[in-house]
């Protein structure tokens, strides 16, 4: 039987917010802005299995060029950040409610995301969660993005856990999955409520799936 986490690093956008299609437009959007004569059928396509990565490193792997990238990732968080602030990302039901029980039973509750930090304040001040989480972290933090260990890996080291077989993980893509796995945590949960389907999830490395984070505290036990 694996320890009761200490931590549970928790995922943002289509874990705890919903998104529905925001990320894609803005995507979109940086593309349109920053490399026209871009496929956007095709670039499409591979965000798909890039979501919930560092998106600085998306754009590199959509446009090959690292000056295209920085420009078409400045459009993209303008643009995100413009919906953020018209309320068009909301919580997930039972998201707050979820971090209320976990800490009331002494988990730590750290949000990760690809979003770069000003992009992730803005959300979490606009959502009113600041107070409700222990920290957030986004890639410019730990080093790289998922599907490295590094966000997992910070956020144990920061919470001072007794070791990474502590932590447990949920997120809505395969990368979510991948990042847990590699980092050791215990628990690896897939949630569908985002981006990536049941198939998707499933064939990635994990310990459970579930409809929804409302259903979390039913698995740290």
């Amino acid at each position: 039987m694996s320890p009761r986490p200490q931590l549970m690093v928790v995922d943002l956008a289509g874990t705890t917010v919903h998104d529905p299609g925001i990320v894609e437009a803005s995507v979109r959007t940086a593309l349109a802005a920053t490399a026209p004569g871009t496929d956007l059928t095709s670039a499409m396509a591979t965000l798909r299995s890039l979501r919930g990565g560092d998106k600085q490193a998306m754009f590199q792997t959509l446009l090959g060029d690292a000056g295209l990238a920085r420009s078409a990732h400045s459009v993209f968080e303008a643009d995100l950040a413009a919906r953020v602030a018209r309320g068009e990302m909301t919580p997930i039901e039972g998201a707050k409610e979820t971090f209320a029980e976990l800490r009331s039973r002494g988990v730590r509750v750290a949000l990760t995301t690809g979003f770069s930090a000003s992009v992730r304040d803005t959300l979490l001040s606009h959502l009113g969660w600041t107070g409700l989480i222990d920290f957030a972290l986004s890639p410019s933090d730990a080093g790289r993005g998922r599907p490295w260990p590094d966000l997992v890996l910070t956020a144990a080291l920061l919470a001072r856990v007794d070791g990474v077989a502590r932590v447990g993980v949920i997120g809505d893509t395969a990368n979510d999955l991948l990042a847990g796995t590699r980092a050791g945590a215990s628990l690896v949960v897939g949630v569908l409520t985002g981006a990536h389907d049941r198939a998707e999830l499933t064939a990635a490395p994990h310990t459970h799936i579930i409809d929804s984070i409302a259903r979390l505290p039913a698995l740290v036990s």
